[in-house]
């Protein structure tokens, strides 16, 4: 199966808050917010939502396509992508712009506050997914519309459509920008949608849907629900439910979605059923959770195995050997 993941290709730049969050915000002085974080700590690390899903990707033996819009400083990150078996030939490189940049402060209970510099990124909106199809060989199987400037996740789902290829949603953090016109048009059709469960609620707000409307209209809804684990939803059939890997150390919350995304993938393309295919992306996302950085884990055969066994059994664990047999 080859996939093409577009979206955001960023630095992260990373920093650890010792205290809460919570304790500095006053309920009644919210509306006048000023406050400065003395942290700890500062870790500058290779990200972005899409470049993290086609690394987890690559890691796990597929080759995905990379589509996004970078900067000149990009260099020395594709070749660390190319290591990692991700194909960046779709990637546009600006002359004008730096590479998007991730700041991120993490508090002690795991809460985080971010900002986000499009930079290159806004440029994402002049790529032609149509450079995508070629020789049948190489075609698409899927494409993952992942957050990005918001004109490029509206073109390449009309893209999408156009070309009869298969598409996944994945809005996430740019939910907030969009309106609910454009929230519609980006779920509406697609073969998966990916949201956490805040997300979820506000997917719903946005677009005037409710649960059994925006299940209407897409093949499969997954949502991500923290140390819950993951809730997978589809029309006319019965829930699947699948716990997160219980007591998994956390370093670093940072791109634990994006990895879920990427073992949940690999899964689908490996032909394994929908509760396999959560596993997987609970196991793989435990494994960037211990791990400083979202593309900081190695998707390591005998650790992934020992994780799906502790928290599902070696029954289910056999299930997911065929992701997993090509691996050192």
């Amino acid at each position: 199966m080859r996939i093409a993941v577009t979206g955001s290709i960023a630095t992260d730049h990373l920093m650890v808050f010792p205290g809460r969050f919570a304790d500095q915000l006053i309920p009644d002085q919210l509306a006048h917010v000023s406050l400065s974080f003395l942290v700890d700590e500062l870790e500058v690390r290779r990200g972005g939502v899409a470049a993290n899903v086609a690394f987890g990707l690559g890691g796990l033996g597929l080759r995905p396509l990379l589509v996004g819009a970078v900067g000149s400083d990009f260099a020395e990150y594709e070749v660390w992508l190319k290591e990692h078996g991700v194909d960046t030939g779709h990637v546009l490189v600006s002359t004008e712009r730096q590479t998007a940049r991730f700041m991120c402060i993490t508090d002690a209970d795991s809460n985080q506050i971010a900002s986000f510099y499009a930079g290159a990124m806004q440029e994402a909106r002049n790529i032609d997914l149509w450079q995508l199809v070629g020789p049948a060989d190489e075609r698409p199987d899927l494409v993952l519309v992942c957050p990005n400037d918001p004109a490029a996740m509206l073109r390449h789902t009309a893209e999408c459509r156009e070309l009869g290829l298969p598409f996944a949603a994945d809005p996430s953090q740019q939910l907030a920008r969009l309106d609910g016109a454009e929230a519609r048009d980006l779920v509406d059709g697609a073969r998966w949608l990916f949201t956490n469960e805040y997300e979820a609620a506000l997917l719903q707000e946005k677009t005037g849907w409710d649960r059994a409307d925006v299940l209407a209209k897409v093949g499969t809804w997954v949502t991500t629900l923290g140390e819950a684990g993951v809730r997978v939803d589809r029309e006319g059939h019965a829930t699947v439910t699948v716990p997160a890997v219980p007591d998994s150390p956390v370093a670093d919350p940072t791109g634990v979605g994006d990895a879920f995304r990427s073992g949940f993938l690999a899964a689908v393309a490996h032909g394994l059923p929908l509760e396999a295919a959560a596993r997987l992306g609970c196991v793989v996302a435990s494994q960037a959770l211990a791990a400083v950085g979202s593309q900081s884990y190695t998707a390591d055969r005998t650790r992934l195995t020992d994780a799906a066994v502790r928290a599902y059994g070696a029954e289910a664990a056999a299930v997911l050997a065929p992701c997993l047999e090509h691996l050192s």
